[in-house]
């Protein structure tokens, strides 16, 4: 049986017959809601269980349990006793709804609306009309109130609004601009604040030959958006406005189905592939620059230029030549600002490509440059490691780009330099110099994205050391960046800086500050970053709890932990009343790993020391964190904290002399 999902409106379910799926209560469709809202990944039952409940009762696992097996029932009634679900299935955990991307009422009008964007103006306004009839609602309307629902109906609801706009330009780019203007005049009567809605009812009117028409709701516009919003017309507007008044010609023609960057990129790659062969070793460096700018182009990019990376660095060194394959592998200065790898396999393939070619380099100064470039790339690539290589390769690029006045180089190197810059606690100002040369460096020799670098390494820097005045300015001016120059990542970063911010002003209560942490973690979905997102969200969670004062019991070890997890386990013993074990798991802690997360790891050992008077890891942990004393624990993440170091060694002090 092929079972539908509707959450473009009331969550519902309907059969193979189109019959609506007797779903019982609230709780089972918040069950389905929240798995869908998962994506196909896996939803751990705690998890499952706070997003249930304000106040979980005891039995509140074995509830969800009820609900699932309920839910299956009805999913799939044909199903033989004690044969395992296909479709929501148990997996590590949690739950999981395997659901196929025809399945799902939200990710089909995703797709359609993907697929329109390449379809002739009349087939695309018909895929729009078709997919905008699938709305019942608001999208997860029964859910509307609650915190785990909120960026995915935002999300939805924006998709559906650009949507409407998309069917209006197919509608005009097919030359029905009279039956346009209409739909449009609602649209824009109750959205107000879209200016591509006002843009395009008064482009409707224009090519319905009502010039004044046009202008007069162009001047509303204007008045609203300065009158309700406070805003000023933005570029758009005011360019449409202009265009109206001059008659331009170009008002008068249908868009053209593909803009000219795209005709541009077609026919120059048709000629690459015409003149260069299909093994050339030009071919092959040209691969590897797309595969940079693939990773910086968002989630999905990110991820496909990684898989594809070991690849091409093999390939090179099939040719035997050790300058093509060093060239091969700087190519790829993709820049990075989270200490932990995405990816530790493929670092060490880069790493021992790149310590094979240093020495077949042939001698000379006229191979130094390519000698940084590997030396930084081999700094980056090993960073949380704890090898002295690292810090030794960081030292020699750094220096090296310096002797020979190479300002791409320098930027490059520095990122290895800001890598390597997290062996202890307290090494906040030396990240934030780094940060400032790379924005200064950046800025002068055009280096964008490497700008954007430098910002985010302040933002970060600026929050360890509590001065959050100028952690907004480099949050926001690595927004403007991102913005101009398509760096949508950066946003990532940004959005978490804004929870991490929220926490630290200690005026937001703790549900608050944990539903702010939950959203910026939605932005993680497709970011394609696991080095960052795994084991982040149950970790800002626990710290948002510690920083409210209370006492973080009942630490959910079915929670995805990731890396954090052997720091979590010890609550857990500790929950348990097992203190034994609790002490003899934090003395089998190495010490924390040399990223961004080294004095979180710090406080969480010293509070359930401190709980169970752990007198050893209270030394270890207080000598680990003294040399961070008046920084913020944890905030030189840039995503969560602690609270102040201060705070944490006085109350170790205390402890140990036992006051």
């Amino acid at each position: 049986m092929q079972v539908v999902f509707g959450v473009l409106g009331p969550v519902t379910a309907w059969d193979a017959a189109g019959e609506p799926i007797a779903l019982k209560g609230p709780r089972h469709r918040a069950v389905l809601a929240r798995l869908v809202i998962a994506r196909r990944r896996v939803v751990p039952v705690g998890l499952l269980v706070d997003d249930l409940w304000d106040d979980p009762p005891a039995g509140a696992v074995g509830a969800v349990r009820t609900f699932v097996a309920a839910l299956r029932r009805a999913l799939e009634p044909g199903r033989p006793p004690r044969t395992p679900s296909r479709l929501l299935v148990t997996e590590g955990p949690g739950y999981a709804l395997r659901a196929e991307p025809g399945q799902v009422d939200a990710w089909r009008f995703e797709q359609a609306v993907a697929d329109a964007a390449d379809l002739p103006p009349d087939r695309a306004q018909s895929r729009l009309e078709e997919a905008l009839g699938w709305w019942r609602g608001p999208a997860y309307t029964d859910f509307a109130d609650e915190h785990w629902t909120r960026a995915e109906r935002s999300r939805l609801a924006e998709l559906r609004l650009h949507a409407v706009e998309r069917r209006a330009q197919a509608r005009l780019d097919a030359g029905l601009a009279a039956e346009t203007v209409p739909d449009l005049d609602a649209h824009v009567g109750e959205h107000p604040w879209r200016e591509s809605g006002w843009r395009l009812l008064a482009l409707a009117l224009y090519r319905t030959g009502r010039q004044a028409d046009a202008l007069a709701v162009l001047r509303r516009a204007r008045g609203i958006l300065a009158g309700q919003l406070g805003l000023d017309p933005g570029p758009e507007l005011r360019r449409m406005e202009a265009d109206v008044l001059a008659q331009a010609p170009a008002l008068d023609r249908p868009a053209e189905p593909e803009s000219a960057a795209a005709r541009l990129w077609t026919r120059a790659a048709a000629d690459y592939d015409r003149t260069v062969s299909a093994g050339a070793r030009g071919r092959l460096e040209s691969t590897v620059g797309l595969l940079r700018d693939l990773a910086m182009s968002g989630g999905g990019g990110l991820e496909a230029a990684r898989g594809h990376r070991p690849a091409a660095v093999a390939a090179a060194e099939e040719f035997g030549d050790p300058e093509l394959t060093a060239r091969v592998i700087v190519a790829y200065d993709v820049p990075a600002n989270w200490t932990r790898s995405d990816d530790p396999e493929l670092a060490r393939q880069v790493v021992a490509a790149a310590e094979r070619v240093l020495p077949q380099l042939p001698p000379g100064p006229e191979h130094d440059a390519t000698r940084a470039r590997l030396l930084a790339t081999i700094a980056l690539e090993m960073r949380g490691t704890r090898s002295p290589r690292g810090p030794e390769a960081a030292a020699q690029a750094e220096a090296m780009a310096r002797d020979l006045d190479d300002p791409a180089l320098l930027a490059f190197a520095l990122n290895g330099a800001f890598m390597q810059s997290c062996t202890r606690a307290g090494l906040a100002p030396r990240r934030d110099a780094i940060g400032a040369e790379l924005v200064e460096l950046s800025a002068r020799h055009g280096l964008a994205t490497f700008e954007v670098l430098g910002h985010l390494v302040r933002l970060q820097a600026r929050s360890a050391l509590g001065d959050f005045a100028a952690a907004d300015g480099h949050a926001a001016a690595a927004d403007r960046l991102a913005e101009r120059h398509e760096r949508p990542l950066t946003g990532v970063f940004t959005q978490w800086y804004a929870a991490l911010r929220l926490a630290a002003s200690g005026r937001a209560a703790v549900a608050e500050t944990e539903a702010a942490y939950r959203a910026a973690a939605a932005t993680l979905d497709d970011a394609g970053m696991p080095g960052l997102s795994e084991g982040l969200l149950p970790l800002a969670l626990l710290s948002a709890r510690l920083l409210g004062g209370r006492t973080p019991a009942g630490v959910d070890l079915s929670d995805d932990w990731g890396p954090y997890r052997p720091w979590a386990e010890p609550f857990a013993l500790r929950d348990a009343g097992r203190n034994g074990d609790a002490s003899a798991a934090l003395h089998a802690l190495p010490e924390p790993p040399a990223d961004l997360m080294y004095e979180a790891m710090c406080c969480l050992e010293a509070a359930v020391a401190l709980d169970i008077a752990d007198k050893a890891i209270l030394e270890r942990a207080r000598d680990r964190l003294l040399p961070a004393a008046g920084e913020l624990a944890g905030a030189g993440s840039g995503l969560l904290t602690f609270g102040p170091v201060d705070g944490w060694l006085a109350r170790l002090e205390t402890a140990l002399n036992g006051r």
